[in-house]
C-alpha cells in the first residue's frame, strides 16, 4: 500500500478490525531470528508457540530444526502462506527483515526488539524507517519494543515468555502500552479465575495502537470487557472514538499512569518513546469517551472482573444496596463506597418491611443491611434489596460458612434485575472452588471488602458512562461568528469575541487617550476598573496596569499616570464597570496536541494555579456533558453561596463552558481561551478578565493558564 492510498477504500479496509485477524488470530506463524539456544528470545518465541495448532515456521539460515519444527533459511523460502511473522532480530536489521516479510506476502509482524525511539535519535531513525515500510507495503506491525501478545482463545502465545501458554481463555481483553504490565495483568486475571481472550502489549506502537486493538476487541465475541493500560497517547481523538464505539457493546476500563509528576512522565517516555502528555487531560478524555478510569492495577483487574460478568442499566447516579453477613466488613464496604461518592440510598418502606419479615430485630435493616450471620434467608434478603426501585446494584459480603449457607448455590440461583457483586474470605481452595462454581452465574467474586467496593464503584461509573453516552451529541461544527481574528487580541477584543458567543462581560470602553478615559468614567457615573490595554502585556496587575475602584477625577489621573509608566507603554486604556463581589471561577479551554480542544473549569482569581481544583472535558460539549462538568468541579458548596455571596447559577455556568468549547471548535487558530475570573453576581456570571492566545505564542492578556 502506498502513502497515496491513505483515505481510500483500501486504506480504510487496512485499518478495519478484520484486518487485524492476521495479527491476533493468525493461521500460520513464522519466527524470524529463531534460535536453537534456549537463552535467546528467538528460541523462547518458538517454545511459546507449542500450543498453536497451525504451522510454526522458524527462520534460521544455519539450523535444520528447532524444537521439532523445520527451519527455513529466509522468510522468502517458506513454501506456504504466512499470516504473522515474529521478528526476534536486532533493531539495526529489523527494517531489512520487515521488508523481506512484506515482499514474501506476510500480512502482519510483531517486532520484539528494543532500541528504537526509546533509545535516542539513532533508534528513532530506525523507527521512522519501520513506519515508512508500513506505509509503503501495508503490512501491519505490532511494536517495536514489545514482548508481543497472547490470545488463549485463539490458541496463540506470540510472546517470548513461554509460561504465558498456561493462561486460561476467558472474557478479559487487555491492551497495555507495556508488555510487562500486559503479562502482569493477564496473570493476575488468571489467578482469580477470570481468564483472558486477548492480551496485547503495544510497545512503541509504530503502527498498531490503542484504537486498532480496541476496535478489534469490540467486535470479538470472546471479549466481554476491555482493560487499558495507558502511558501516553499520540492519536487521542482516534482512541476516544474507538472507546466510544466499543462501550456501546461492552465496558472499557482504563488505567492512566504518569500522574505522579515530571519524574513519572519522563520515565514513561523513556520506556516507549511516547510522550505521556497531560495526565488530567487524558483522564478526562478517557472518561468522556465512556471508559471507567481507575487508579491502580488491582482496581483495573477488579473493575474489569466485575464488568466482564455484569453491567448495570444506564443511570446518572446509580444507587447501591449493601448486604453483609458480618457487620465489620460490611461497614468497610459502605464506608469505601461513600468516600468515593457512590450513593447508598435509603430503602423504601416496602423493602424494609420485607427485610423485617426475614431477619431478627437485632439485625440492622437499613442500607447497609446486616443479616448478623449468613443463613437460609440470605438470598431472600438480597432479592428484597435488589428489588428496591432506588437500588441499581447490590454489593454482598459474607465469609464462607458452608455449615450456615451454601454460598455457591445462593449466587448460582440469583436471577435478579440488577447486578450482584460478592466478596468473601475463606480457605484459598474453597474460594477458588466458589469462583469456579459461579463462573457462569454473572456474579463476580472479589477478594476483600475494599476490592468489592472498588468493583461496585466501577459498575456505577459504567452505568453513568452509558447514561452520558446516550445523551444527544452536541451540534457540530460550532458556528464561527467572525471570518478572521486579529493575530493579537487585547482584553477588550477577547471579551468582544466571547460576547458574540453569549458570554457576558461588564460595560467597558476602549480609550485611546486620557480625554477618552475621562469621558468614559463620566459616562459610567460609578466606580470603575481602569486597566492598561495592550496585547503585548501579560499579567497587567503585576506591573501596575490594573486599578480597581476608581471613582473620581484625581483617582483616575493617578491610575492613568501609573499605567503610562508601564513598559512597554500601553497602546490604550480600558475603563470598565466595577462588578459586585462574588465567587470567582475560571473557565477556559486549551488545544491539547493529542486530544484537541479541552474545556477547563475551576476556581478562579489569583489562587487558581495554587489550588489547581479543576474539572476537564473534551469539546464540543453537549448540554448533559457541560452539566456533568459543573457537577465535577471540586468545592461544590462554594457554588451554593459562601458567607453571604451570591450562589452560582449552575445552568449558566454550564452554558458558558459549552460556549468556550464552541469557540475552540469554531476557531482552530485559537490555542487557548481563558476567563479568569468569571464572577458570580446577583445578576449572573460576568467575565472580568479574558485571555485569547492565537497559535502557539505567549498569552496576549493577563490571566492564569488552565491548570
Amino acid at each position: 500500500m502506498s502513502p497515496a492510498l491513505e483515505g481510500t477504500g483500501e486504506a480504510s479496509e487496512r485499518r478495519s478490525p478484520a484486518a487485524l485477524r492476521a495479527l491476533l488470530a493468525p493461521r500460520s506463524i513464522a519466527v524470524v531470528g529463531a534460535s536453537a539456544s534456549p537463552a535467546k528470545a528467538g528460541h523462547q518465541l518458538v517454545a511459546a508457540l507449542a500450543g498453536f495448532d497451525g504451522p510454526v515456521l522458524p527462520v534460521n539460515p544455519t539450523a535444520e530444526r528447532i524444537l521439532g519444527h523445520r527451519c527455513y533459511a529466509a522468510v522468502g523460502e517458506i513454501d506456504e502462506p504466512v499470516d504473522l511473522a515474529l521478528l526476534a532480530v536486532p533493531a539495526a536489521v529489523t527494517p531489512a527483515a520487515l521488508r523481506d516479510c512484506a515482499a514474501a506476502g506476510v500480512r502482519a509482524a510483531v517486532v520484539c526488539s528494543g532500541g528504537f525511539a526509546e533509545a535516542g535519535e539513532a533508534g528513532a531513525a530506525l523507527q521512522r524507517e519501520v513506519r515508512e515500510i508500513v506505509e509503503q507495503t501495508g503490512i501491519r506491525v505490532l511494536g517495536p519494543n514489545t514482548s508481543g501478545f497472547a490470545s488463549p482463545v485463539a490458541g496463540v502465545t506470540a510472546i517470548f515468555v513461554p509460561t504465558a501458554r498456561a493462561l486460561r481463555p476467558g472474557p478479559l481483553g487487555i491492551v497495555a502500552q507495556s508488555g510487562g504490565v500486559n503479562l502482569t495483568l493477564a496473570f493476575m486475571a488468571d489467578a482469580e479465575g477470570l481468564g483472558v481472550s486477548t492480551a496485547v502489549g503495544l510497545g512503541n506502537a509504530v503502527d498498531v495502537g490503542f484504537a486498532d486493538v480496541v476496535a478489534y476487541l469490540a467486535e470479538d465475541e470472546a471479549t466481554r470487557a476491555i482493560a487499558l493500560h495507558v502511558e501516553g497517547i499520540a492519536d487521542g481523538r482516534a482512541v476516544t472514538e474507538a472507546i466510544a464505539a466499543a462501550v456501546e457493546r461492552k465496558p472499557v476500563v482504563a488505567l492512566k499512569v504518569g500522574g505522579g509528576g515530571a519524574g513519572t512522565a519522563a520515565f514513561a517516555q523513556s520506556h516507549t518513546g511516547a510522550l505521556a502528555g497531560d495526565f488530567d487531560v487524558a483522564v478526562a478524555a478517557l472518561r468522556d469517551a465512556g471508559a471507567v478510569v481507575v487508579d491502580d492495577l488491582t482496581a483495573l483487574l477488579d473493575a474489569t472482573h466485575a464488568l466482564a460478568k455484569t453491567r448495570a442499566r444506564p443511570a446518572a447516579r446509580a444507587g447501591v444496596g449493601v448486604v453483609t453477613a458480618q457487620a465489620g466488613p460490611g461497614l468497610l464496604v459502605a464506608d469505601a463506597l461513600q468516600r468515593i461518592g457512590v450513593e447508598l440510598p435509603p430503602l423504601a418502606d416496602a423493602t424494609t418491611a420485607r427485610i423485617a419479615e426475614l431477619l431478627t430485630p437485632l439485625t440492622y435493616q437499613a442500607n447497609p443491611v446486616d443479616t448478623g450471620r449468613p443463613d437460609r434467608t440470605l438470598p431472600d434478603v438480597v432479592a428484597a434489596v435488589a428489588s428496591d426501585a432506588r437500588v441499581d446494584a447490590v454489593a454482598l459480603y459474607t465469609l464462607l460458612e458452608p455449615a450456615a449457607v451454601d454460598l455457591g448455590a445462593v449466587l448460582g440461583e440469583l436471577a435478579l434485575g440488577v447486578p450482584v457483586l460478592c466478596a468473601t474470605a475463606g480457605p484459598p481452595a474453597d474460594v477458588a472452588a466458589l469462583r469456579a462454581a459461579v463462573a457462569d452465574a454473572g456474579v463476580p467474586v472479589l477478594a476483600s471488602p475494599e476490592r468489592l467496593a472498588a468493583a461496585t464503584a466501577a459498575v456505577v461509573a459504567d452505568a453513568r458512562a452509558q447514561h452520558m453516552r446516550a445523551a444527544p451529541a452536541p451540534p457540530t461544527p460550532a458556528e464561527r461568528m467572525l471570518d478572521e481574528l486579529s493575530p493579537a487580541l487585547d482584553e477588550h477584543a477577547a471579551k468582544a469575541l466571547l460576547e458574540l458567543h453569549g458570554i457576558r462581560a461588564p460595560r467597558r470602553w476602549r480609550c485611546r487617550d486620557r480625554d477618552a478615559a475621562r469621558a468614559a468614567l463620566a459616562a459610567l457615573g460609578r466606580p470603575a476598573v481602569v486597566k492598561a490595554l495592550d496585547a503585548r502585556l501579560a499579567h497587567k496587575s503585576d506591573v501596575g496596569g490594573v486599578h480597581v475602584g476608581v471613582a473620581e477625577g484625581a483617582a483616575l489621573e493617578r491610575a492613568l499616570d501609573a499605567i503610562d509608566a508601564v513598559r512597554p507603554r500601553p497602546l490604550a486604556y480600558l475603563v470598565e464597570e466595577l462588578a459586585p463581589s462574588g465567587i470567582e471561577l475560571l473557565v477556559g479551554g486549551i488545544r491539547d496536541p493529542a486530544f484537541g480542544p479541552v474545556v477547563v473549569l475551576g476556581l478562579g482569581g489569583v489562587t487558581a494555579e495554587a489550588l489547581a481544583q479543576t474539572a476537564l472535558a473534551l469539546a464540543p460539549l453537549s448540554h448533559q456533558r457541560a452539566v456533568a462538568l459543573v457537577e465535577a468541579l471540586p468545592a461544590q458548596r462554594l457554588l451554593d453561596g459562601f458567607r453571604g455571596l451570591p450562589a452560582v447559577d449552575r445552568d449558566e455556568l454550564a452554558a458558558i463552558a459549552r460556549a468556550i468549547g464552541d469557540v475552540l471548535v469554531a476557531y482552530p487558530e485559537i490555542a487557548e481561551v481563558e476567563i479568569n475570573p468569571l464572577r458570580a453576581t446577583a445578576a449572573g456570571l460576568f467575565a472580568l478578565d479574558a485571555l485569547v492566545t492565537i497559535g502557539g505564542g505567549a498569552p496576549q492578556n493577563e490571566g492564569h493558564g488552565p491548570a
